[in-house]
C-alpha cells in the first residue's frame, strides 16, 4: 500500500466499518459512490450559480458517508464547505475562497472511489500491472 493510500483512508477505520456492516458493507459502498457523485455534482452547481445555502447539504451528507468508511481527507474538506457555507449564509455572502476546495473534493473523491474499488473488488487486486493474473514463479515445478 502506498504512502499517498494510507494518506487517503484509514483503513484500520475502512475495515472496523467493513466488518461492522458485514454483508450490508458493499451496498452501503454502493450508497456512497452514488451519493457521493450526486453530492459533488450538487456542490459545483451551487459554486456556479453562487448559491451558498445549496452547498451545505450536500457537503454536510458527503463529510457524514466519508467519515463513516474512513476518507477521513475528503470528510474534512466536505466539512471545510459545510461550515464556511453556514457562516456565509450568516454573513449574506458567497464564498469564493472555496473553489479550490471544490475542485480538490472532485479530484480526492475519485481517489477515494479507486481505492476502495481495489480494497473490495477481486477482481482489481488479482489483474497484474502487466497483464492477466499472477506470474508464476516456479516454472520448474514437475520437471525432471
Amino acid at each position: 500500500m502506498t504512502d499517498e493510500a494510507r494518506d487517503i483512508v484509514d483503513w484500520a477505520h475502512f475495515e472496523k466499518s467493513r466488518s461492522e456492516l458485514g454483508p450490508g458493507f458493499i451496498r452501503i459502498l454502493s450508497y456512497f459512490k452514488e451519493d457521493g457523485v450526486k453530492s459533488i455534482s450538487q456542490i459545483e452547481m451551487a459554486m456556479h450559480q453562487q448559491n451558498a445555502a445549496a452547498l451545505v447539504i450536500p457537503a454536510h451528507t458527503l463529510k457524514g458517508e466519508a467519515r463513516q468508511l474512513g476518507a477521513e481527507p475528503l470528510a474534512k474538506i466536505a466539512e471545510l464547505i459545510e461550515s464556511t457555507a453556514r457562516f456565509c449564509i450568516e454573513t449574506h455572502r458567497f464564498p469564493d475562497e472555496l473553489v479550490p476546495e471544490v475542485v480538490e473534493l472532485r479530484r480526492l473523491f475519485d481517489q477515494t472511489i479507486e481505492l476502495f474499488d481495489k480494497a473490495t473488488n477481486p477482481l482489481m487486486t488479482r489483474a497484474a500491472p502487466g497483464g492477466f493474473g499472477r506470474k508464476i514463479n516456479n516454472q520448474g515445478f514437475g520437471r525432471i
